[in-house]
């Protein structure tokens, strides 16, 4: 048995016949703990670039490195039985050529586990994921408001308005002549999205892109509501454990001073009676 080891998990042609049928569930995961939580749930779990913001502190997606990428695929991979484990692909790390795209996806796939690689960007990267999918790496396109490319853009702003709406639905349309098995549609507008949607062959997981979506993602520490200091629009809370957290964490600290914990049931006698 492989060490990655799901035991079946869903593969990238079983995701694309799900085009028009009950919506895709997809979520982020970075460690083996999560991707347990998740994978009972999910279609696919997406591994994303997001982590050196979530899990690093880093302030954008830019620093992260194709080392942090494997390593939390693997942890990912080892806690899925069920859902198709995709992973990004890093900032420069397929822009440059489309064999350099195929070396490190094909690292990334062997060293992690993962079924698919996810790359941003549309008809500059057709060629590209021609090349990986000719080859047997499986993509899922990104287009819309791409986060490696903040800078170009001008920050995390919605894709697609105006004069801007042609030009994301030829990326879109690039990727799948190209042989993207999926698309995700970040922050595009609901209207633009779904004509996106009836006019692809392949599903769209959208990220604030709306309702007709053929699936929907989010980042799983978002919509835990881990964090109170920054919340997308489009991001729904289903818990709030960041409060819970910090109720739990400040009743520790004030046993601790109190010392009240530990309490007698939490400590071991000297001898264990007869």
């Amino acid at each position: 048995m492989s060490v990655f080891a799901p035991l079946r998990s869903l593969l990238p042609p079983e995701i694309r016949v799900r085009k028009g049928g009950t919506p895709l569930v997809a979520l982020t995961a970075y460690t083996t703990p999560v991707a347990r939580l998740v994978d009972p749930y999910c279609d696919i779990v997406l591994v994303g670039d997001s982590v050196g913001m979530v899990l690093h502190g880093m302030p954008t997606t830019l620093g992260v490195t194709m080392e942090m990428m494997i390593l939390h695929g693997r942890a990912v991979v080892r806690g899925l039985s069920k859902a198709m484990a995709v992973i990004d692909m890093p900032f420069g790390s397929y822009e440059e050529s489309s064999q350099r795209a195929y070396r490190n996806a094909a690292r990334m796939m062997a060293e992690t586990g993962a079924s698919a690689v996810k790359l941003e960007g549309g008809v500059h990267m057709a060629e590209t994921i021609s090349f990986l999918v000719a080859r047997g790496i499986p993509v899922m396109a990104h287009v819309g408001l791409t986060p490696q490319s903040i800078n170009t853009l001008g920050g995390y702003k919605v894709v697609g308005r105006g004069g801007e709406a042609d030009r994301v639905m030829a990326d879109a349309k690039a990727c799948e002549a190209a042989g993207a098995f999926s698309i995700v549609l970040e922050k595009v507008p609901v209207d633009l999205a779904a004509e996106i949607t009836r006019t692809l062959m392949i599903p769209t997981i959208g990220i604030g892109a709306g309702v007709d979506c053929d699936g929907q993602v989010l980042v799983v520490d978002d919509m835990l509501g881990l964090f109170s200091d920054f919340q997308p629009k489009f991001v729904k809370r289903y818990a709030e454990l960041g409060r819970l957290a910090d109720e739990a964490i400040a009743s520790y600290a004030a046993e601790v001073r109190t010392r009240t914990f530990p309490a007698a049931e939490h400590g071991f006698a000297d001898k264990v009676k007869s």
